[in-house]
């Protein structure tokens, strides 16, 4: 929930005006960071045919998040008629961005996306097990993003920001989740849609604010 600490409504119309192109992230396109590394890895087009072709692991990896961060993509555009906004690929790093973040009346949601199509997928509080395969800690990294999400916000619009971390899992055969997981939202991303009749957590003017933050690449400056 929002505590104002200072009137939304004024960070808003400080901040209404775009950032520089140079800045702007509303112009970066789902999985742009694993499109960087996948060019810079392959530059040539004959090159990253070869890699496709060779099934390089890395390579083959990569390319499997952006498929998956494209899915999820189009699941978030269909929120935009309820009056959510969405980022993808907010750089914190070179080796370190947020797949996607949304914001709306229901409030801030920082989702990192993975993509294990047609495999069992258990979520626990704190790992994730693929094929009932060693824990991976996808949890512990959602609850950090948001973390890191919620400093920036805070800092740039001058009111306490709420961000809950959301784990969405692309096409997967099966989902558990262990009931004693409450504060990462694990879901499949036909799950997505459950998030655009959640209102009553941002006014129309504090969703302009957050935006207008998180879009502004300077905002993320010293995040981590």
């Amino acid at each position: 929930m929002i505590r104002s600490a200072a009137s939304p409504g004024g960070v808003a119309s400080r901040l209404r005006t775009p950032p520089p192109s140079d800045y702007d992230l509303a112009s970066r396109r789902p999985g742009q960071a694993l499109r960087e590394k996948i060019r810079a890895d392959c530059p040539s087009l004959i090159q990253r045919s070869l890699a496709w072709a060779l099934r390089r692991p890395e390579n083959a990896s990569w390319r499997t998040g952006l498929r998956g961060e494209r899915i999820v993509s189009r699941e978030l555009a269909r929120l935009r008629r309820h009056g959510w906004r969405t980022l993808h690929s907010i750089p914190l790093s070179p080796t370190w961005d947020i797949d996607h973040l949304l914001i709306g009346p229901g409030g801030v949601f920082s989702i990192n996306t993975k993509h294990h199509r047609g495999k069992t997928v258990w979520v626990g509080d704190h790992v994730a097990r693929i094929n009932h395969g060693e824990g991976r800690p996808y949890p512990r990294s959602s609850r950090r993003e948001a973390a890191v999400v919620k400093k920036v916000l805070d800092r740039g619009c001058r009111f306490a920001v709420e961000v809950k971390p959301v784990l969405v899992f692309v096409e997967p055969a099966k989902l558990t989740v262990q009931p004693s997981l409450q504060d990462v939202r694990a879901i499949e991303n036909r799950e997505l849609s459950a998030l655009s009749p959640l209102t009553g957590v941002l006014s129309p003017e504090q969703v302009d604010a957050v935006y207008a933050v998180a879009r502004d690449q300077r905002s993320w400056t010293s995040a981590v």
